[in-house]
């Protein structure tokens, strides 16, 4: 087999490539005839021809990784099952915010005669806040900022832990089915108190409680990861408008039980000294931000294929590691994509695969303006700089979240792309800029050798290159079986985990 260093990447040849972008192929290796597809710019008469390279099934690269032996996993099958698969950070941290909350739930259940709707009404309020506060852009991108602050002089034992920072989603979850839970509490003690009618929670305040309980429960009950996955668009439409409404009702939730226990206080001189008025007034000014930034920008759209688009945009410029959201329809739909700016450029652009009735839509009628929310919020690959030597694998387009890592240089990175003739799918200019940035990039044409085995594919490049670590960007099943695959070996492993 040969090496990395000796081993020629079939992209490094410079006959490869001709000044108009056009592969042309190098001595040896007849061309091929197979029709190829045309890139097309929308607003520019000029088209491109995209020819794949004749060099492009060479396998010497990756030649017998299917005969490496992989060593043997770390911990026993249920230990390293537990840690890796079931308990999950996101998971870990859900758990720890839903099992100190169930502990005090249980000693005020004990003693609930003595407590009062307006002391369990205080924790549901600030449960309900912190689910709200930790979907924020603001406070998301500030975890990312701290814990991607981590010295690559650090040991790896820190900096791995710090990476998994992309998982504070399980702190988002955590409190509000802890808030669900309390709320439920808080409505068997209101209904309590407006039924012996000695003061405490009126009848109306019963009544927006329970208003509040069945909106909580329907958003979480598509919350759950099955019913998420099956009706994805049901849930983002729970999750926006059933909020929203939850949180109005929440404001009048607390004037009304502020009212029934202010006792000779001025109402208004009573809610000043509420704790609760003070957090839902954050928790609205959080859930309103992202919209203030709505706003319709230009866009110009680059059609590599029937398969893809690239979208370039000149509003702002992200930070490596980041995703945007976009829709052509702000109130029903939005849609996430990681952006791709290029060092020392102004703007960046995104790659929009075809994925979905939305994203065929804007391959085949791209757009020239479109609707953007928020700002751009970083995601898993803000922590690739965080190691000294890396291997990033992505599929298909996968490689758009990559990109913007891949480009900076900032650290040793392999790369290991995986997709259906890139170049025809994807264009010269995006491939180009990948090799150019990256020569020793291991790109596998799955229409010409099929499936690889993804684990031992992805152990031999860390092998080879020395990696502290793995980040893969692929479809759920795959990121979640390299991960695995990795860890369960002892090599940190990062990937998305679907939770927004």
């Amino acid at each position: 087999m040969a090496s990395p260093a000796t081993a020629q990447n079939p992209f490094r040849d410079p006959s490869i490539r001709s000044e108009k972008g056009t592969i042309t192929p190098s001595i040896g290796n007849p061309p091929s005839s197979t029709p190829s597809p045309t890139t097309t710019v929308v607003g520019a008469p000029v088209e491109k021809k995209i020819e794949p390279s004749a060099l492009e099934g060479q396998t010497s690269i990756w030649a017998g990784y299917e005969q490496d032996v992989l060593p043997d996993k770390i911990h026993s099958q249920w230990l390293r099952n537990l840690r890796f698969q079931i308990m999950y950070l996101y998971r870990r941290l859900f758990g720890i915010v839903f099992a100190i909350n169930f502990g005090i739930f249980i000693s005020v259940a004990v003693n609930f005669r003595n407590v009062t709707s307006m002391y369990i009404g205080n924790i549901v309020v600030g449960n309900i806040f912190g689910a709200i506060l930790m979907r924020q852009d603001y406070v998301i991108d500030a975890f990312f900022v701290v814990c991607t602050s981590v010295p690559r002089s650090w040991p790896l034992a820190i900096r791995r832990v710090a990476a998994r920072v992309y998982h504070i989603g399980g702190l988002h979850s955590g409190a509000g089915a802890s808030g669900t839970l309390w709320l439920i509490l808080f409505a068997a003690k209101a209904t309590v108190e407006a039924v012996q009618d000695r003061g405490g929670a009126s009848g109306a305040t019963v009544v927006v409680t329970y208003a509040i309980l069945i909106l909580l429960l329907m958003i979480l009950t598509f919350a759950h990861p099955t019913l998420r996955r099956k009706f994805h668009d049901s849930f983002e439409t729970t999750h926006r408008f059933l909020g929203w409404s939850a949180t109005g009702l929440v404001w009048i939730q607390i004037i009304l039980l502020t009212n029934d226990y202010r006792g000779t206080v001025p109402l208004g001189m009573a809610l000043l000294h509420s704790a609760p008025w003070w957090l839902i007034i954050v928790a609205t000014i959080s859930l309103i931000l992202p919209w203030i930034r709505l706003k319709k920008v230009p866009v110009r759209c680059e059609k590599l294929s029937n398969h893809a688009v690239r979208m370039y945009f000149d509003y702002a410029t992200p930070g490596s590691g980041s995703f945007v959201r976009l829709s052509d329809s702000p109130l029903t739909e939005w849609h996430g994509f990681a952006t791709m700016p290029e060092p020392g450029k102004r703007g960046f652009s995104l790659v929009v695969s075809r994925a979905g009735d939305w994203t065929n839509k804007m391959i085949t009628k791209p757009p020239t303006h479109i609707w953007k929310r928020g700002v751009p919020t970083y995601g898993v690959m803000k922590i690739a700089p965080m190691f000294r030597r890396l291997v990033v694998v992505a599929t298909g387009s996968g490689i758009g979240p990559c990109t913007a890592a891949i480009l900076e240089k900032k650290i040793p990175i392999r790369v290991l792309w995986t997709a259906p003739n890139v170049r025809e799918t994807f264009g010269d200019k995006l491939v180009d800029s990948i090799l150019e940035a990256n020569p020793d990039a291991v790109i596998y044409n799955t229409r010409q050798h099929g499936k690889p085995d993804m684990v031992k594919l992805t152990y031999r490049l860390v092998q080879e290159f020395k990696a502290e670590a793995v980040v893969i960007i692929s479809n759920q099943t795959l990121t979640e079986k390299v991960v695995y695959g990795m860890m369960s070996r002892g090599i940190p492993a990062f990937g998305a985990i679907w939770d927004s």
